[in-house]
């Protein structure tokens, strides 16, 4: 197993589809009375948390928490990081305190990468700029193969603003390397030049939703991430969801078997109308909770796995 988890092309096919087995396994943690197990006992898990964050941040910290692991959390915001400390200063802190693994969520791209070269300890990217998160491309694989049984062979529509999203990069490498096929679909200024020769071979580009919609097994929803944008990438709210949201008329046009996608949060109305999101098509909250299963998973293999 390896020891950080910083990106999607870290994992080989074996060690991805052990990660998966391994959550299947912790998901009946999930039906017990009592939802937590030894494996972790004594470990040090941290979540440092430069970015807001709701459904990862708490996620990690049940992961942890279920495997009985000791959680601190470390939020930005209030801490010496206002009064102007480095992220090698704050690791070189959390490494005197004897952190066993680091959640890291940043603004910065290969922050995560730098944070691995400063700690002993094993280093989970949750997300680094518009770069990657390894943990949600693993918990929409897991939600894939859960409801369709397989992922090999599987078609993948990747819709919206994959320019900004860290999603699309992380699950374009994971679904490529566990033998999916991916289309990346949005307006031309969303979805950069060169990015499909540029993370996996095989990955198709297409300007056209309602061409690609007929011949998908599943379809991914990516949140338009307003707060990144400093220029105008499409004419209006309206006109984007008119072109590339996903409403009850594009759904119907799905095959009968194929599901909707989204990693959270959700612009409701504009990438996905209530309709879509509330159908029994939609696995959004199935995604939640299969990545407390996942992220569990990962701390298992990264800090105990290993000494099976």
């Amino acid at each position: 197993m390896i020891k950080h988890l910083l990106s999607g092309a870290d994992l080989d096919a074996a060690t991805a589809t052990e990660i998966l087995d391994t959550a299947a396994e912790m998901a009946t943690v999930a039906g017990r009375e009592i939802k937590k197990l030894p494996a972790l006992r004594g470990r040090t898990v941290v979540n440092l948390f430069y970015e807001d964050s709701t459904r990862t941040r708490i996620s990690f910290e049940a992961a942890a928490k279920r495997l009985s692991a000791d959680v601190i959390n470390f939020s930005a915001k209030g801490s010496s990081v206002t009064k102007g400390e480095s992220l090698k200063d704050t690791a070189l802190t959390l490494q005197a305190m004897g952190a066993d693994a680091v959640v890291v969520r940043h603004p910065a791209s290969g922050a995560p990468h730098r944070l691995a070269n400063w700690v002993d300890g094993s280093v989970v990217n949750a997300g680094d700029g518009t770069h990657e998160h390894p943990t949600q491309a693993l918990l929409d694989a897991y939600t894939m193969r859960a409801r369709l049984g397989r992922l090999a062979g599987l078609s993948v529509a990747v819709v919206g603003d994959v320019l900004h999203s860290r999603v699309a990069r992380s699950n374009v490498l994971l679904l490529s390397t566990l033998g999916a096929k991916v289309t990346l679909v949005g307006p031309p200024t969303l979805i950069p030049v060169d990015i499909a020769g540029a993370l996996a071979p095989g990955i198709d580009v297409s300007y056209d939703l309602d061409a690609v919609l007929p011949n998908v097994d599943a379809v991914m929803m990516l949140r338009v991430q307003r707060e990144r944008m400093r220029d105008s990438y499409f004419p209006s709210a309206r006109e984007y969801a008119r072109r590339y949201g996903l409403d009850g008329p594009r759904m119907r046009r799905l095959p009968e078997h194929a599901i909707v996608m989204h990693p959270g949060p959700m612009n409701r109305g504009m990438e996905i109308t209530p309709e879509v999101a509330d159908s029994p098509r939609s696995t959004i909250v199935e995604q939640v909770t299969n990545g407390v299963s996942v992220r569990m998973a990962v701390l298992y293999l990264l800090l105990g796995g290993n000494n099976r």
